[in-house]
């Protein structure tokens, strides 16, 4: 029987995408719970203390992240992603969504061992389906 995510996370500090990314994710009925997180600073805090156990926040299993952001970019991001317990990270999947056509960024982005992809916005339904096949393909 297949199975929805438990929570999907989506950091961008853009409201209407933030808003427009939380409707794909809603129409493919893929997760339980979408946090919508306007900052990189605040979504790490989130992913800290998140547990499955708490009635309002619950540990992210797919992560959309931007990178350029105020205050904390994707990049700071995902160097602090990285120091944190295996626990804390609970093997959550790290998709940079971006609107970064630079090569490099794609380059540097697969360099690191959180991100398992690269997309360029907006997020789509195609976009979100690949990613589900491919890292969870046991989703509803």
């Amino acid at each position: 029987m297949k199975t929805k995510l438990k929570c999907v996370m989506l950091i961008d500090d853009d409201e209407p995408t933030g808003f427009s990314n939380k409707m794909v994710v809603e129409e493919m009925n893929c997760s339980e719970r979408i946090h919508v997180i306007p900052n990189a600073k605040l979504a790490l805090e989130y992913v800290k203390t998140a547990t499955n156990n708490s009635s309002d926040q619950c540990t992210p299993e797919l992560i959309f992240l931007d990178i350029n952001m105020p205050a904390m970019d994707g990049w700071e991001f995902l160097a602090e992603y990285e120091k944190l317990s295996q626990e804390q990270k609970s093997k959550a999947i790290v998709v940079m969504l971006t609107t970064s056509f630079n090569p490099e960024d794609r380059l540097r982005a697969m360099q690191i061992e959180s991100v398992a992809a690269f997309r360029n916005k907006p997020l789509t339904t195609e976009i979100l389906r690949e990613i589900l096949e491919e890292h969870f393909p046991d989703y509803l």
